[in-house]
């Protein structure tokens, strides 16, 4: 067990003003591994103060300088790689090889995305007779959570870094240790000090009071739709911008004319990575009446293949894990038809559930509705492509889904979908292209230049 002291804030490890502790346990073994400070509000009040007298010179660094201090953070990640992956699995409970590909890789990528985007973005440009300005739009509380937990620091804090913002980062405490590692790569990479400040607390306590900080101009926070609204109606009460990652529930939807075992195959991989733990999993798989049962038979076939404790890891905590197992129970006793899987524990030690698949899921059943946040895949019937599309947009969310069959069909299909990111026939992952939901998914968008755009102000000039 290893306990870590202090604050990251104004460029040093300061202790921490707040008492008390935070346990960090690790989901595969369910011991505790490491403890972290509780910050306080007189913290984050602390932090706030170092990133407002560091916003100034920050806000005048040119944008080239700024695009090589964030390259300089890109390559202290890259060297601590490996590091950043051990600490995601012992906190998050991630297999080895997501953890070195996803959790370490990925971060690198968009930090790297960022600092080219620094460099090129036209932070002013003409238009008609008007010079148009876009300007850091100041002190950025940035609050991320524990499902991937350096991708969602990095694309929050890099894309303000290359606006010209200061940050203050309260990570979600499941799992602080990638958090504190994220600020030691940060320190090393010679970051003037107080341009990113972090406090690791409690979400009542400190993320509430960065939410709630005048010092703070914008929040960016990614989490369930149940804190996003209250964050949204604290930060509207101040009139002060939000940037809103939340829950989705996303359609997969199979048309007549896809390859059947590749679209099946690929959604249950989807769903199985990290957990299930992705808000942007699809979770329901919607497949026409004439294949249901064939595609049935090859979803339960492949989630078989996830097995706890080698490709499937555990949930963060044992509150998840009984959510999750809440959830399945919940959906057989509304009447879905359990294929594969269910609530009991695979496993005698770790916060572990067998990957599940429901099939005969109507679209009023829970597990249709509500985000579980799990390996569970829920597999519906549809009549016809209307049907298919009723269905699919028949949530409060719209992150995320795909769509597989004929290129033009699925292309008219995804035009149609009421959500914010669409994969077609298995497209890849663009870190370039804006990631964000429709409705109760969330406001702004992050990656890529609409996610820089999200931490500027837009000025005009009249000549």
């Amino acid at each position: 067990m290893k306990a870590h002291d202090g604050m990251y804030i104004g460029g040093v490890w300061r202790p921490a003003l707040g008492a008390g502790t935070i346990a960090v346990v690790d989901p595969a073994d369910e011991q505790v591994i490491a403890h972290v400070p509780a910050g306080s509000p007189e913290d984050v009040d602390a932090a706030v103060v170092a990133a407002r007298d560091a916003f100034p010179g920050w806000a005048a660094t040119a944008p080239a300088d700024r695009a090589a201090r964030i390259a300089a953070l890109r390559d202290v990640l890259a060297a601590r790689k490996d590091e950043i992956a051990a600490t995601v699995t012992a906190e998050l409970g991630a297999p080895p090889r997501l953890a070195e590909t996803v959790h370490a890789g990925l971060p690198v990528l968009v930090a790297g995305s960022y600092a080219e985007l620094a460099a090129s973005y036209a932070f002013e440009e003409t238009v008609g007779n008007s010079t148009v300005l876009h300007e850091p739009m100041g002190v950025v509380g940035a609050i991320t959570p524990w499902n991937y937990p350096l991708h969602q620091i990095v694309a929050k804090v890099a894309p303000a870094l290359a606006a010209g913002c200061t940050v203050v980062l309260k990570p979600a405490e499941d799992t602080p240790l990638t958090a504190r590692l994220f600020a030691e790569a940060v320190h090393e990479s010679g970051l003037p000090g107080g341009v990113f400040n972090l406090v690791t607390g409690l979400g009542p306590v400190a993320g509430q009071a960065l939410a709630e900080h005048p010092g703070v101009d914008l929040v960016s926070f990614t989490g369930s739709t149940a804190v996003g609204r209250r964050i949204g109606a604290t930060a509207g009460g101040a009139v002060k911008r939000v940037a809103l990652e939340l829950g989705g529930k996303s359609a997969n939807v199979i048309l007549p004319g896809a390859d059947l075992p590749r679209a099946v195959n690929a959604g249950i991989a989807n769903v199985m990575s990290n957990s299930g733990q992705t808000c942007s999993a699809w979770t329901r798989m919607l497949v026409h009446r004439d294949r249901y049962e064939e595609a049935v038979a090859l979803a339960a076939e492949a989630a078989a293949k996830y097995v706890p404790g080698d490709r499937l890891g555990p949930l963060v905590s044992a509150r998840q894990r009984d959510r999750v197992r809440g959830y399945i129970e919940q959906g057989v006793a509304e009447g879905a038809r359990l294929v594969a899987g269910g609530p009991e524990a695979p496993r005698e030690t770790g916060y572990y559930v067998s990957p599940t698949v429901f099939a005969d899921v109507t679209p009023d059943m829970t597990i249709a509705q509500e985000e579980i946040f799990g390996p569970v895949v829920s597999v519906m019937r549809y009549e016809d492509e209307d049907d298919a599309l009723r269905i699919a947009n028949g949530t409060v969310y719209g992150l995320a889904g795909a769509v597989w069959g004929e290129r033009d069909e699925a292309v008219a299909f995804a035009r149609r979908m009421d959500t914010g990111q669409v994969d077609i026939n298995g497209g890849r992952f663009n870190p370039l292209a804006p990631f964000g939901g429709y409705k109760q998914s969330g406001v702004g968008r992050e990656l890529g230049t609409h996610g820089l755009a999200e931490y500027l102000h837009t000025k005009s000039l009249q000549f």
